[in-house]
């Protein structure tokens, strides 16, 4: 028996039908497959204005890390400032602290209003410790990595609680009062590097890289 040899003109069209048919099946799926995906279409809401407005807050974390002073009101003012050991004596005699006929070295920076203020964290960071002293007041102790610690005393209203995350700016209570002080609305700061008591004086509007 002789064989058959299909003919030139044969070849090509038969790869041409296989492509064709090949073609056609790659569009029939992609089409299914979008009109299942979009098949809620119908149900969809489309939008073409900003999704967020301005009278939401979302926290962001910050990328300015400047140390900032424990408050923003402008009308603040020194009660008594840190006791250093190497200062002149008018300045040291700013810094002692009489409470029940005992004469101490005040180991931060008192600020005081004659109106109650807000508090604000110094620096991103979380708070290890609320507490109330009959002597101190309610205190707020914020940790902002393994070398510096915040302390904010003589409050009246507290506005986290222990463990929170805290934010650089953010209002964690309010200026008050304490058995250590006559004055009016009162802040007693305390600020602590590598485990030091330190002067907050010297620390404002300076980086964590640059202490």
């Amino acid at each position: 028996m002789s064989k058959r040899v299909l003919k030139k003109a044969v070849v090509p069209a038969i790869y041409g039908v296989a492509i064709c048919i090949l073609g056609t099946s790659m569009y029939l799926i992609e089409r299914a497959v979008n009109d299942n995906r979009f098949k809620d279409s119908e149900n969809m809401e489309y939008v073409d204005n900003e999704i967020v407005t301005d009278k939401e807050y979302i926290p962001v974390i910050n990328e300015d890390n400047t140390i900032l002073k424990p408050f923003l009101n402008d009308n603040i003012t020194v009660n008594k400032s840190f006791y250093d050991y190497e200062a002149e004596t008018s300045s040291q005699e700013n810094s002692i602290i009489f409470y029940e006929n005992t004469y101490m070295q005040n180991s931060g920076i008192d600020y005081t209003s004659k109106e109650a203020f807000d508090v604000i964290a110094i620096l991103d960071g979380t708070v290890i410790e609320v507490s109330d002293n009959e002597i101190l007041g309610k205190t707020i102790k914020i940790r902002h990595n393994n070398e510096l610690i915040s302390t904010y005393q003589s409050l009246s209203d507290i506005s986290v609680k222990e463990n929170d995350t805290i934010l650089r700016g953010q209002v964690i209570g309010k200026s008050g009062t304490c058995n250590l002080y006559n004055k009016d609305s009162n802040l007693h700061f305390e600020l602590y590097y590598q485990g030091k008591n330190v002067n907050p004086e010297n620390y404002y509007n300076k980086t964590q890289d640059e202490l």
